[in-house]
Order: C-alpha cells, then sequence, then structure tokens
C-alpha cells in the first residue's frame, strides 16, 4: 500500500542569534531542513531559496525517479544561488546545508549535504544516518581525532560542502531506504547538536508518542540549555496513504524573531533588492503565487522561508529563473512524463549536459597534467651535471632536484677522483653541482677537474709536494764532515752514511762524496688516483 508522512516542524532563533538563518519544510511526501551560512550576508536568503525551490516535490508520482529528481532539484537549487550572487555580489559568500528526503510508494530517498542530520528510530533502533561533511569529522573518520575531543576542537563548525557560492556541482550524499508504517525520521540544523546530545534525543524521540509535541519538547530543551544557535526540528512518521485524519492541515506558522527583525521588512528586502511585492526590477512573479501553492496541500513551512513567504520578500533571482519557479509551481501535480514535456525534456537535457561538461573538463585537464609531467620528466634524463658522491667527482643523469619522494637524477658514472683533494674553489663548485647540457660537456668537466688536481700534485712549489733531502756535498764545501744523515722525506729509503777520508787539512775526498736521497714519488693510495706528472711511471 502507498505511504505517506505525517509531519512536524518548528524553527527558532535561538538565545544568541540576531536573525534566524534556517528553514524547514515538511509534507506529505517531502521533509527539508536547511541551515544558511554567510551571517548578515544572507544565510537566510540561501536557505529560503533552496527550500522554497523544492516544494513542488511534494507529491507522490514521480514514475520512479524521486531520487534522481531529489538529486537534480537541488543541483538547480545550487546553480539559483550562484546566480543570486552574480546579481547581489553582497551577497558573496552565502551558501546552506540542506538535508532532505522525498517519499514514493514505498521508497525513502535521503538527499545531504552539510551538517544538518538525519536520523531514523525504526524497529527499536535509532541511529544517526547522515555524516557531517565537516573538518572534525574527517579528522574522526581518518583516526586522527576521537568523537569526544571534536565537541571542543577549535574547527568544529568549518564545512568541507555546502550549497551555494563555493561549489557549481557540489557533492551530494544520495540512499535510498525501504520505508514501513510506524517508522520515524528526525531532521535537525546543527543548532539542536549544539546543545543536546544523541543519547537526549534518542530519549525524546523514543518516549514522546505525539510527533508535535516530540518537536516541541526538543527545542525547548535547546532554548533551556543557551541555544548558541538557530534551532531547527523536524520529524515524520511514514503511516499509510489512506490514513488522512493522520495528516495536519496546510499551515505556515509564524517564526520567532529577534526583537525588531520582523519590523524591518523594507529595509531587509532593499537589501537583497527586493520590492515589497517579492519582485525583483523586472521579475513577473509575486510571492502570492508560492503561497497559493502552498496553501493546496498540508504543510508546515518554517524558518525564513515562512518569513519570506509572509512578507512577501521572496528571493528572486533571474528572469529566467524566476519563470522556472512559477511553472513548477503551478504545475507541480501535472504528470511529468506529459503536459509541459517538451520544456521539461529540454531543461533534462540540458542538466544531463552540465553533469557531463564537469567530469569531461576534469578528465581532460588530468590527461594534460599527466602529458605535460611525462614529458617534462623525458626531458630531464636528457640532462648531465657533475657532483660529489661518496667523497668522489661523479657524473649524474637528470636534473638535481626532487618531486616529493621521486628523484629526478641517478648515478651515470663514478670518477677515482677525490673531491676532498681538489683546491677549494673546485671543491665548492661540485658541492653546488655544475651542470651540463650533455654527457660530452660532462666529461670535459670531469677532465678540467682531473687537470686541476694533477697540478696540484705534481707542482714541486707547493707545500704539499715532498722536498728532496739536503746535499751532503754543501755540508762538504763548508768544511765540516758530513754526518750520516737520514732523508728528510718521510717514505724515502734512509741515505748511505758517507765515508769520506779524513786529511791533515780537513778536506775530504772527493770520490767519497755521498749521494743524496731523492725525494720518491707518491704512491697512489686507496683515495688518491695515479697522476702521471709527465715524467718517470708512477711505481
Amino acid at each position: 500500500m502507498p505511504l505517506a508522512l505525517r509531519f512536524a516542524a518548528r524553527s527558532d532563533v535561538g538565545m544568541v542569534r540576531a536573525k534566524n538563518d534556517d528553514s524547514a519544510y515538511v509534507g506529505r511526501y517531502l521533509a527539508v531542513v536547511a541551515d544558511g551560512m554567510g551571517g548578515h550576508a544572507g544565510g537566510n536568503v540561501a536557505s529560503a531559496s533552496t527550500v522554497l525551490d523544492l516544494i513542488h516535490l511534494d507529491h507522490g508520482t514521480h514514475h520512479g525517479k524521486a531520487g534522481t529528481h531529489l538529486a537534480d532539484e537541488i543541483q538547480t537549487a545550487n546553480s539559483l544561488l550562484s546566480e543570486l550572487v552574480a546579481t547581489n555580489p553582497q551577497l558573496a559568500g552565502m551558501g546552506t546545508t540542506v538535508t532532505a528526503i522525498l517519499l514514493e510508494d514505498t521508497k525513502l530517498q535521503l538527499a545531504h549535504i552539510g551538517d544538518s542530520r538525519a536520523y531514523r528510530l525504526k524497529d527499536g533502533v535509532f541511529a544517526q544516518i547522515t555524516t557531517d561533511h565537516t573538518f572534525v569529522q574527517r579528522l574522526i573518520d581518518e583516526g586522527r581525532l576521537r568523537p569526544e575531543e571534536a565537541e571542543v576542537h577549535p574547527h568544529k563548525n568549518v564545512l568541507m560542502r555546502v550549497l551555494g557560492d563555493v561549489d557549481a556541482s557540489p557533492e551530494l550524499d544520495l540512499e535510498e531506504f525501504d520505508a514501513e508504517p510506524g517508522e520515524r525520521w528526525l531532521l535537525c540544523s546543527d543548532g539542536l547538536n549544539a546543545v543536546l546530545n544523541d543519547r537526549i534525543v534518542e530519549q525524546v524521540m523514543r518516549e514522546t508518542k505525539d510527533i508535535r509535541a516530540c518537536v516541541d519538547t526538543l527545542v525547548e530543551l535547546t532554548l533551556a540549555g543557551g541555544s548558541p544557535d538557530n534551532i531547527t526540528i523536524a520529524v515524520v512518521e511514514v503511516i499509510e496513504a489512506d490514513d488522512d485524519d493522520a495528516v495536519p492541515p496546510a499551515s505556515i506558522p509564524p517564526a520567532r524573531q529577534a526583537a525588531g527583525e520582523r519590523d524591518k521588512p523594507d529595509e531587509a528586502a532593499a537589501a537583497h533588492g527586493i520590492d515589497r511585492n517579492g519582485d525583483l526590477p523586472g521579475a513577473a512573479i509575486r510571492a502570492d503565487i508560492i503561497r497559493q501553492d502552498l496553501l493546496t496541500r498540508p504543510h508546515v513551512l518554517v524558518g525564513s522561508a515562512a518569513l519570506a513567504t509572509e512578507t512577501g520578500q521572496i528571493p528572486i533571482v533571474t528572469q529566467r529563473s524566476t519563470e522556472r519557479r512559477a511553472a513548477m509551481m503551478l504545475t507541480h501535480k501535472a504528470d511529468p512524463e506529459n503536459g509541459d514535456a517538451g520544456e521539461d525534456t529540454g531543461h533534462e537535457t540540458g542538466k544531463r549536459r552540465r553533469r557531463w561538461i564537469v567530469p569531461a573538463f576534469l578528465s581532460l585537464m588530468t590527461l594534460i597534467l599527466v602529458a605535460v609531467l611525462g614529458l617534462g620528466y623525458t626531458w630531464t634524463q636528457t640532462r648531465y651535471y657533475v657532483a660529489e658522491a661518496e667523497n668522489r667527482v661523479a657524473i649524474f643523469t637528470g636534473v638535481p632536484q626532487r618531486v616529493g619522494p621521486i628523484s629526478l637524477s641517478e648515478l651515470y658514472e663514478m670518477t677515482d677522483i677525490p673531491v676532498s683533494n681538489l683546491p677549494e674553489y673546485q671543491r665548492s663548485q661540485v658541492a653546488k653541482t655544475l651542470p651540463a647540457a650533455g654527457l660530452e660537456e660532462a666529461e670535459r668537466i670531469v677532465n678540467d677537474l682531473r687537470s686541476e688536481l694533477r697540478a696540484v700534485t705534481c707542482d714541486p712549489a707547493t707545500p704539499a709536494t715532498p722536498s728532496a733531502a739536503p746535499s751532503a756535498t754543501a755540508e762538504a764545501s763548508a768544511g765540516t764532515a758530513p754526518a750520516a744523515t737520514p732523508s728528510a722525506a718521510p717514505s724515502a729509503t734512509a741515505s748511505p752514511t758517507p765515508s769520506p777520508t779524513a786529511g791533515t787539512s780537513g778536506t775530504p775526498d772527493p770520490s767519497a762524496t755521498p749521494t743524496p736521497s731523492a725525494a720518491p714519488s707518491p704512491r697512489p693510495g686507496p683515495s688518491s688516483p695515479a697522476i702521471d706528472c709527465g715524467g718517470a711511471a708512477n711505481e
């Protein structure tokens, strides 16, 4: 048997806020709660516009496409908010959360974005169905934050997803549920959760049989707790469709406003470019069209959306959107497959086209990015540079940079030139890396460094070069008998002791002149290359 909803809703400005940015609508088949953001700039406009754009869905003949219709109309409402910002730049940055359920036959469709919530009480189980699209909830999901820590986190109110002047194609959470008579759903803005925890909410939902009393109890408890934010609650109960006596009549209850807010409707309307009749300059729709539509069916409308219909300050966007809104209001009972089929088909085609444009554009940009990165990496592999590796001069292919954990270079050839033996200037150049346009240039740089090292090693005037042993002949010419003198070279073989025959005159025998020991050539060790100085071969 087809099902319907018994419903109740209430919205309150709270104890702190100056105005009510929340809106809600409940009817026989639709329930929606929206919490506007943007403060004075237009949070109330965002929530009221969105709710009023969805109320035409409150009927039970969607031909099995209730979920698609709900998602598409929320996306369209988002587009209208963008148009509203384009025509009223002072509203830039406004947005709204949306949590909505739409019933058709025995299926219940849920659409959700933001931090308003949906709870369900079914078969004795009370559970939160939606997930908050907030920064702290993401931290909880990633295991970086405990749920109890989220309540005191400084960024607990930062939203990651909303409708409005933020994203042209917002991502909605969409789910379908089997509905049964007797189950209850609670939709609420975050003003409820700011004061009451889920345990108290569950207790009220279980113990209060009348849903109107349930709504009132939750609102009063929130106000008693200080209510730092607007509070909006909608409770619906699934019933059999022919139980007409259980459905309340149409009503638009007055919204509780902050002192002085309702006394200045003209100023509020002027702030959004709307006259007292609910029209923008050039628009051809009046608020009474929406009021007349609402009176044709049972419902409850609360919050800023109710105030807009009461005062005539309906958020209007452009000629195109106002005509569309009027058409949807006046024809919401018509068969979607007939009547204005041509217009609807064009509208659906346009929406499908818009849904494909964004993914196609993102795919194209991804392909371009991958191609650019691939070509860039290929180019880097044609480059060379000379740098230090394990205290040796080495040739690398690529460029000396990293992209995250990925190195853009690799070792091509390790030479036998120790960096520590190079002159100071060359050492600093190697430490900074020496770029080369190709392998030949890199090899030329290595050869230049090798030449610098050879010049330092083979220059006899260089202090690092071992000095020759002192001349024994020079000592003899001084009139002193040479004594046995070891070579000054640290690794040279000890000089032979001269054996001059001392005469009476003290002049040494020339034949006995000792041959001084020459300084030995340095031998290449494990950290020194064999350097060819142009003379005898290295030993």
